[in-house]
Parts: C-alpha cells; sequence; structure tokens
C-alpha cells in the first residue's frame, strides 16, 4: 500500500503489501517487532516533512485489510533538521480479552499524529488518562469567537488533524458496518481507542485533535454503538467498548452520555467483576460526576457513589485516582445537597486513606475533595471529626506548585475557566485549610496559564479580589501562595499583615479593618490607638460605646471576622491552642484570651466558670460548659459515674446518652481496667479507644485503612498523620499512647528492622510499643507480609510484643479482618477463648471421674 498527500486532501488507494512504506521517527520510539527493514542511511539528510509535501499523497488501507497505518510525530519547535525514516509497521491480529487489556496496550502499533519528543510514564496508560484531561481541554468550536474555542493550531498541524479525523471516520463506518461480527467490532474498537489516546497524548494540539474525534463518534453515530455495546454479555465487547468510552467523555459527549444511556452506563461502571472493568468505571463515574448537580443527584440514586467509596479500600492506584478525583468532582459540582448526602455516605472517612496515600495525585485530589466539602459550614463539623482535613496543610507546604504542574501530566494543561470559577469560593471560605488548598492551586494555574498566554482567564472568572485579600491576610501559608499566584500573573501585590495578630500597630489594625469591610470605622480605631492586642480582646459593648458602631448587626459581623481572625491565627500558645481545637473549630478564638489573663495548659484543671467569664472574656455560656466539661469530664454527667454506668440505663429505661452516640464515640459503655485496683490510681484516665502504631515506608495504606474501618463502628482512633513528613515527631504522641484502651500495631514488611539494636530508643516504633506494655494496654498486632524476627534479636524491653495473639491481614476480605479485630478490641475474642478453655477442662475432669457429658449424646449421669 502507498501513502501519498495532494493538495486536495487525503485519498484511499490500495497497493501490494510488499511496498507499504511510512515516515517515522527514531526506532528506538517503536517495538522491535515493528522494524522490519534496517534504516537506509540516504534518509537521515532528508529534511522535508511528508506531511507538507504537495507531492505526498496519503492512501489508507482497504478496511479488509489487517495492516493499520499512522502518521508519526515529529519535534515540535526543535531546530534540529526534520528527517524522515522508512520502515514498515504492522498491527497485531490479537482481540483484546479482559485478562490481556491493560497489558501495555498501544505496544503492536506507532503513535498518530504526536508531536514533541515526550514519552508518556507507563503508569497514566490505559484507564487513568481520561481522569488526566476530563474537564481541563477546551472543545474545537466552528466560531472564532466562541469563548470555548481553544487556540488554533499551528498551520502545519491542520492537515495532520484532517488526515487523522478522516482515518478515524473511515474506521468509525467499519464500526457499524460491521455490527454483527463481534471480532471485526472489537478491533475497531481498539483502533479507535488508540486514536484518541495517542491523540490525548500529542503536544500542542492534542487536545483538538481528541475532542474531534469524540465529536466524530457521537455525530457519526459510534457513540450509539457503544452504548449498545456496554450493555452485550460478551466480556472482550463490553470492556473495549467501556473502555472507549472513558476515553471520549468529553463535555457534549457527557451530555449526549446522561439523555441516551445513563441508567445502563452507571449500572456497568458500578460492576465489580473484575480488576480492569472496575479501573475503566470508576473513571467513568468520574466523568459523570462532573456534568451537573442533576447528574450528580442520579448518580447517587443509581449506586454511584457507593461504588466509588467502596473502591476506596483497594490498593490498585490507577482505581484510587479515580476514585479520588470522582469524589472532587461530586463536591465541586454535586451542590450543597449532595454534599450532605457525601456526608451521609461517611465519604470524609473514607477520603482519610486516599489523603494519606503516597501518589501525589491521589492526595491531591482527596484533599480538593475534603476542602470542598469543609467549606460548607451546614457539614463542616462532621468534616472536621474525619480527621481528613488535617491532611490538607502537610500536602500544600510540602509540594512547590510549578514543580507539581509538570511532575504530573493530569495538571500540565491546567484547568477550564468553568472549573476554576467553582474553586473561586474556596478563597473566601472560613475554613484556612480551604483557603490554603485553594491557593495553592492558584498559584499552580498562575504559572500553567502564564506559559499559555491565558493570564486573562484570571479577571474573566473574578479571583483577582480574591486573591489579594487572602495575600494579606494572616494565613501564612495561604497569603504566600496568593501572593506567588498575583506576582506571576503581574498583578499588584497589596501590603501584607503580619502573622502575629498580638504585635500589629495601629496601622495594621486599620488596613485589616479595610479589608474586612469596615473602613468606615477606621478613623474610631485610629483616634482610640487601637493595636492588636486591644484588637484581640475588644468587645462587643467596647465597640458600640468608643468605636461608635451603633448596629447591632454591624457588631455581630465584626466579630465574627474577628472570631474567624483568632481561629486562623497560630501565634501564642501553641498547645492551648491545639487543645481548644479539639473541642471544635470555633474554639481556638479564645486562645488569646485566656493567655492574656495568665491561664496556659497547666492551670486548665483549675478554671472555674467564673475565670472564663469575667477573666477570659467567654461570653457564651454553651462555651464555657463545654470547656469546663473537656476538662472535668464527670462533673457535667449527673447520672453516670467510672463504674456505674448502669444508673443513667435504669433512669431513661434506654441505653442513656448512648442511644443518641457520636459519629466516633467508642461501642464500649464501660472502662474496663485492665490494672490491678491498687494500680488503677496511678494510671491515666483512658479516654481514647485505638492508638494504630505503624511504620510509614510500608504500613501506612493499612494504618488509614483501619482507621477508616474502626471510626466507622464507633471507635475512636488515633493515628500520627505527621509521619507524613519525615522527622517531626512529638512527645505528646506518647502520651496519646498512654491514653488509649487499646494498641493496634501494623506488622508490615520490615516493621521492627530498625528496633532490633535500638539500646537508646531513637525509634519512635520501638517507643509506641514500650509505652504500649508499660502501660498495660490491650496489644493487637495486625500482620501484612510481616515475618516475626526471634525474640532474642530485639530489644529486652520489647521482647513481650512476640507473645500477643495476632490477625493476618487479607486485603480482599476486609470486612471479615475488621471484625475479627473488633472482637479482639472489646475482649470478646479473649473471653471466647477462655470459655472454651474451661469448658474442655471441665470435659477432662468428668472424664477422669467416668461421667459423660451432653456432648456425647446424653447429660451427665
Amino acid at each position: 500500500m502507498g501513502v501519498h498527500c495532494s493538495k486536495k486532501g487525503v485519498r484511499v488507494a490500495s497497493t501490494p503489501p510488499h511496498s507499504e512504506i511510512l515516515t517515522a521517527p527514531s526506532p528506538e520510539l517503536l517495538p522491535e517487532e515493528t522494524i522490519k527493514e534496517p534504516l537506509s542511511p540516504s534518509t537521515d539528510s532528508m529534511t522535508e516533512n511528508p506531511f507538507t509535501d504537495s507531492s505526498f499523497e496519503y492512501k489508507s488501507p482497504p478496511r479488509q485489510s489487517r495492516t493499520v497505518w499512522s502518521s508519526f510525530k515529529r519535534n515540535a519547535g526543535s531546530s534540529s533538521p526534520k528527517r524522515s525514516r522508512s520502515l514498515r509497521v504492522k498491527k497485531t491480529h490479537d482481540v483484546v480479552t479482559p485478562d490481556s487489556l491493560d497489558v501495555q496496550p498501544n505496544k503492536e502499533v506507532v503513535t498518530l499524529d504526536r508531536l514533541g519528543d515526550e514519552v508518556v510514564d507507563s503508569s497514566f496508560r490505559g484507564s487513568f488518562r481520561s481522569s488526566k484531561r476530563s474537564g481541563k481541554f477546551k472543545r474545537m468550536s466552528t466560531k472564532p469567537g466562541s469563548p470555548e474555542c481553544s487556540s488554533p493550531p499551528p498551520t502545519g498541524n491542520g492537515t495532520r488533524m484532517e488526515s487523522t479525523v478522516t482515518l478515524a471516520k473511515d474506521v468509525i463506518q467499519q464500526l457499524k458496518q460491521d455490527t454483527l461480527c463481534t471480532e471485526k467490532v472489537v478491533e475497531a474498537t481498539q483502533q479507535l481507542y488508540r486514536m484518541v489516546d495517542d491523540a490525548w497524548s500529542t503536544p500542542k494540539y492534542g487536545r483538538d485533535l481528541a475532542y474531534s474525534i469524540s465529536d466524530a463518534l457521537r455525530m457519526e453515530g459510534g457513540l450509539d454503538i457503544l452504548l449498545k455495546n456496554c450493555k452485550s454479555d460478551d466480556r472482550a465487547l463490553q470492556l473495549n467498548s467501556a473502555r472507549l468510552l472513558e476515553q471520549i467523555m468529553t463535555a457534549n459527549n457527557r451530555d449526549f452520555v446522561v439523555r441516551k444511556g445513563l441508567e445502563s452506563v452507571v449500572k456497568l461502571a458500578c460492576s465489580r467483576k473484575e480488576p480492569t472493568l472496575l479501573q475503566i468505571g470508576m473513571g467513568i463515574l468520574e466523568n459523570l460526576f462532573k456534568h451537573s448537580e442533576d447528574t450528580c443527584t442520579k448518580v447517587i440514586d443509581r449506586g454511584g457513589l457507593q461504588a466509588v467509596l467502596y473502591s476506596c479500600r483497594m490498593s490498585d492506584n490507577i482505581t484510587l485516582r479515580h476514585c479520588a478525583a470522582a469524589l472532587a468532582n461530586c463536591a465541586m459540582y454535586g451542590g450543597s445537597a449532595n454534599q450532605q448526602r457525601m456526608i451521609e455516605f461517611r465519604t470524609s472517612e473514607w477520603l482519610f486513606p486516599l489523603a494519606f496515600n503516597s501518589d501525589n495525585s491521589i492526595r491531591y485530589y482527596a484533599c480538593l475533595a475534603i476542602a470542598v466539602l469543609a467549606s460548607n459550614q451546614a457539614i463542616e463539623r462532621q468534616v472536621v471529626s474525619s480527621g481528613t482535613l488535617d491532611l490538607v496543610e502537610p500536602f500544600v507546604t510540602t509540594h512547590d506548585p510549578g514543580e507539581f504542574a509538570r511532575s504530573d501530566k493530569a495538571h500540565s494543561q491546567g484547568r477550564s475557566e468553568g472549573w476554576l470559577t467553582r474553586l473561586v469560593p474556596l478563597l473566601e471560605c472560613t475554613r484556612r485549610e480551604a483557603k490554603c488548598l485553594a491557593a495553592f492551586h492558584f498559584a499552580m494555574e498562575a504559572i500553567i496559564k502564564k506559559d499559555q498566554g491565558r493570564t486573562k482567564v484570571f479577571h474573566d472568572i473574578n479571583v483577582i479580589g480574591s486573591l489579594r485579600q487572602v495575600a494579606s491576610s494572616n494565613n501564612e501559608i495561604a497569603s504566600k501562595l496568593a501572593i506567588q499566584a498575583l506576582r506571576t500573573i503581574g498583578e499588584e501585590i497589596p501590603c501584607k499583615l503580619s502573622f502575629n495578630i498580638s504585635c500589629w500597630s495601629v496601622k495594621e489594625v486599620q488596613m485589616w479593618v479595610k479589608t474586612i469591610g469596615f473602613a468606615s470605622f477606621g478613623f474610631g480605631f485610629e483616634n482610640h490607638k487601637v493595636d492588636g492586642d486591644l484588637l484581640l480582646t475588644i468587645t462587643e459593648t467596647e465597640l458600640m460605646r468608643d468605636i461608635e458602631m451603633e448596629s447591632s448587626l454591624l457588631r455581630r459581623r465584626f466579630l465574627r471576622e474577628l472570631g474567624q481572625l483568632k481561629c486562623n491565627s497560630n501565634s501564642g500558645d501553641k498547645d492551648l491552642y491545639d487543645w481548644l481545637k479539639s473541642l471544635g473549630p470555633e474554639y481556638p478564638q479564645y486562645t488569646h484570651n485566656l493567655m492574656h489573663c495568665g491561664i496556659d495548659i497547666q492551670l486548665l484543671p483549675f478554671v472555674t466558670d467564673i475565670h472564663l467569664k469575667d477573666d477570659g472574656g467567654i461570653t457564651n455560656g454553651v462555651h464555657r460548659m463545654k470547656i469546663l466539661k473537656a476538662i472535668h469530664p464527670w462533673a457535667f454527667n449527673p447520672y453516670s459515674f467510672p463504674g456505674s454506668p448502669a444508673k443513667m440505663k435504669n433512669i431513661t429505661g434506654k441505653r442513656g446518652l448512648d442511644y443518641y452516640p457520636k459519629v466516633f464515640d467508642s461501642p464500649q459503655n464501660e472502662d474496663k481496667q485492665l490494672t490491678d485496683a491498687g494500680d488503677a490510681k496511678n494510671q491515666p484516665r483512658k479516654s481514647l479507644d485505638v492508638f494504630i502504631s505503624y511504620r510509614r515506608a510500608t504500613g501506612s495504606l493499612l494504618a488509614s485503612l483501619l482507621k477508616v474501618h474502626l471510626q466507622l463502628r464507633g471507635f475512636t482512633v488515633f493515628i500520627d498523620v505527621e509521619k507524613l513528613e519525615a522527622g517531626k515527631f512529638d512527645n505528646n504522641l506518647l502520651n496519646s499512647v498512654r491514653s488509649a484502651k487499646s494498641f493496634v500495631m501494623v506488622l508490615s514488611s520490615g516493621s521492627l528492622d530498625r528496633c532490633m539494636g535500638d539500646r537508646d530508643h531513637k525509634d519512635w516504633v520501638h517507643r509506641e510499643i514500650v509505652t504500649a506494655l508499660e502501660c498495660k494496654c490491650n496489644i493487637v498486632p495486625v500482620i501484612d507480609n510481616f515475618k516475626w524476627p526471634k525474640p532474642d534479636d530485639l530489644p529486652e524491653d520489647m521482647r513481650g510484643i512476640c507473645f500477643f495473639n495476632g490477625i493476618k491481614w487479607i486485603h480482599d476480605y476486609q470486612d471479615a479482618c475488621i471484625d475479627k479485630l473488633e472482637r479482639f478490641l472489646k475482649g470478646e475474642e479473649n473471653m471466647e477463648k477462655y470459655i472454651d478453655n474451661e469448658i474442655m477442662a471441665v470435659r477432662q475432669m468428668m472424664a477422669g471421674h467416668g461421667l459423660r457429658t451432653s456432648s456425647g449424646g446424653s447429660s451427665v449421669s
């Protein structure tokens, strides 16, 4: 077959197979089996590009031919001469099966119209490709002035795009004509998949090419066939059709799928028949959640959200990337009603293992999802209780926006204007973590848009004002990132306030008052010389009398802004700040008030209600009661005391306060002390159900899964998230071990290797285990690919850990493993063994006296 190109376009002609010759890049970019003859030395000096030569005519093969031809990429933007080489390319005849679907899907063909010399990481091939592209690429528009029209491709690329789209339409026609032959339909579907897959990988104009092929599939009737084949009983046909469908879920195609085949597509996506179909299904759901609020509701009603949450327990990173992106899309596009449903399905808890993952893309999307949920004040408390929000700032502080954008193809092209518009409210919300992540993304987006020459988009979505407000705030992390974004796009940098509010000057107080919209009262603050210290302790009476803020609504709004300012301030006593933060997101605002009157963490046990009200200036009576209850937990329960929890049950006839349990309250109604009565007084009160110890390198995934499973069953769980940052540890970690009733030890590969020979107690896992043994915690090892060392190889103070009964973790049977772990934590497993041993002893004693037991078929004589 010959390949020719004319000015009039592309035409098809057939030639004998032995003359099939194409130009191609250097052979190292191709599989060895595709090179059929050595390269001619004379071709190195060729400088003409066959796609721009008018004498070159492209002739595609007949539909019956098994040979597929591809045009090859050239180095776009390179100053080196363009070279062409001659070689022969042949496509294999294998039909994709469920077992071989994801094994090097592009190995048998040459890439289509690929420009540049970028090599796509193999980990992003196949199913995950759509998660990187959907929603980030502008659709080609026939109207030059259309806002959706992307930048036109270079002139030299136009012909290549047209030829590739023409070839794609040819394959679509073959797909429509061979509907009765399953093998030919599968082959055509595979060929279209490779075209779209390579188009997404093509620099410069790849997005427009992929959108053109996707539009052609819809307009030529190919999308209807794919939706029909997704219902097929033929596994290979169903898998290949679903895989292609996932790749072409552009905005228009999503509309088509929602109108014509939402029910069947969601049903297929929720199927868990095999890992490959699970990956593809999560990618499809990821795209459907990006359609509209109404579509999100329909997908959730049909089980889409439950399927995504179930897949969060998997260990496959491709599936987990889809899950994290799907949850982020659902949170951003679903609206407040669907966000509430996400909380009901415990999405914030399942986001924890995703945000705890070592893969940066998974972590990013999980942090984005939890940040969006936290910005909704109606569900803020439930989101904070999950503990996932604490992982946002560690991610932001350990990644550079520019490097993160370049490290992942998913972010290298930036986001669409509509997507960025949905991110703006995060900059204006009250949650510190949400502001940090939004500022991080806009700093990354500013770098990308500057390279693309599209910085005008930031003015179109009206985000400049929000970025300036964040840049001048006392949120040090978000402020630095917002300043970076403004500087990148050439905007004016506002005056920056000090992070230490108590050190603010009168001028800085005026600046902050102006920022929050109270510029008309700036003279009053200046006239009364209100500095940062006075601002933190100002009262409503002083606002009305001295600042002359007569409107009660304005005073309430000002105090609300002041409270948020205090909550976002990290200055002062960090221990006191962290303790107040554990009570609720609004309690850190009292840190400065308590410090101002001389109360620190050591004096808390002696604080009374009068101290909090008169000296601390805490006017909210409920807040004072909750603070005192946290200090003296048993003083506010007139019926339930340690050792006698049944009193309240007798009075109410139900389960007392447990009838309406908190989200993470322990299922145990009593504090079971393992110590003797004489030693109980010296032991700290066990306020925590479970402490999870793990080795970061190999056990973080299992540890995060255990945390979620146990929290969903009502246990209060502590896991040290600071282990995400190597070297950052706190001695308070050991206090958490002492306050835990049970100590779950994740034993993964090499968990105890660093404990061997650790005589100086430098290893923190060693220190945690020793502390748990000393405090007589209920120790439960969870074993995953772990081989026990010899007891003599371990330090003497931790050798006892080798003699505890453990649970072997089986990832495919997580629920059964957690059931057994729950029995261990409640002591039921040991009680069952004790009863079995007692029964066995009684039977042996009776057998020794010649007595028969009931198990022998008759009662005792």
